[in-house]
């Protein structure tokens, strides 16, 4: 038993380690995204924000789906995001004695990351333009606003994830499922509420710059979000399962009735009399041992 904790807990804290080179990566490349797009000094400089957080967005969302099936992102399932973490852990698809390390890992691959954009490109990262990546909401955007944005896109994120992965056909989606929706988080919210939906995009950029007055929204609202998103997964799930049911109930239902039709003609039916009738439209109990839920 004891050799057999000891494998899990090695197995559990290798996969945290991709978890961390992964979300290192991340933010190394979103450090150096915003660097060459947002450095005046920059052939690829963009001048109007939002356009230039279309292209982060586009390249951001592109990156995230490739890390996330590279083979350290196939081992450890390419979270890079501590809310996706704890949703999956509410959707019932990750263990929850491993939640605390990929958190643990996520928080400080992102510090790592940025630190390694800092040390790669110099004192341009630290430009205002720039300034190690770090997500600003809009001036105009009230706390409360960031909020409801940072968990809403958060919700919607792993609704869409969820209605991907519990579909066989349709999961080997969900990394692009994710990239998407990323890419269009970043795209539309991040002129207004920023466009984290991620507490490790926020927290390695906002400790290297001390820009922490905001931090506790995108460290909160993403993982709030991921629980309602995960709460909805399960009562969208459960209705799905139930129409399943009601449908394969009413086309085996049917199928009885079709099977007696056949093998008994008008005139059997005549001579059964009336009880004939009662027998042909009572309903068969479902068999057992069939599911009719599939996972991936």
């Amino acid at each position: 038993m004891r050799i057999g904790l000891s494998s899990a807990r090695r197995a559990c804290l290798a996969r945290a380690a991709d978890e961390f080179v992964l979300t290192a990566v991340l933010l190394f490349v979103a450090v150096t995204v915003v660097r060459w797009v947002r450095d005046p000094a920059s052939v690829l400089y963009v001048d109007d924000i939002g356009a230039a957080l279309a292209v982060i967005g586009a390249i951001s969302g592109a990156v995230l789906s490739a890390l996330i099936i590279s083979p350290p992102g196939r081992r450890s399932g390419g979270h890079m995001n501590p809310a996706v973490t704890v949703a999956l852990w509410l959707m019932d698809a990750f263990p929850g004695r491993s939640v605390l390390p990929y958190v643990l890992a996520q928080l400080a691959g992102s510090a790592a990351g940025t630190g390694l954009g800092r040390l790669v490109w110099g004192p341009a990262v630290s430009l205002p333009t720039v300034d190690y990546a770090v997500i600003v909401p809009a001036s105009t955007w009230q706390q409360v606003s960031v909020f409801a944005a940072e968990a809403g896109s958060m919700a919607i994120i792993m609704v869409a994830v969820g209605f991907t992965m519990v579909r066989a056909r349709v999961a080997r989606l969900v990394p692009y499922v994710i990239g998407l929706a990323v890419a269009l988080v970043i795209a539309l919210l991040g002129p207004r509420s920023g466009g984290s939906a991620n507490p490790a995009r926020q927290f390695g950029p906002a400790a290297l710059t001390g820009q922490t007055t905001d931090l506790w929204i995108y460290l909160i609202a993403p993982v709030l979000g991921a629980a309602l998103g995960a709460a909805l997964h399960h009562l969208l799930d459960r209705r799905r399962t139930s129409a399943h049911h009601a449908a394969h109930h009413a086309a085996h239902h049917a199928a009885h009735h079709a099977a007696h039709d056949v093998s008994l003609p008008d005139s059997g039916q005549a001579l059964l009399g009336g009880d004939a009738a009662v027998v042909l439209r009572t309903p068969l109990p479902p068999r057992s041992g069939t599911s009719d839920r599939t996972k991936e």
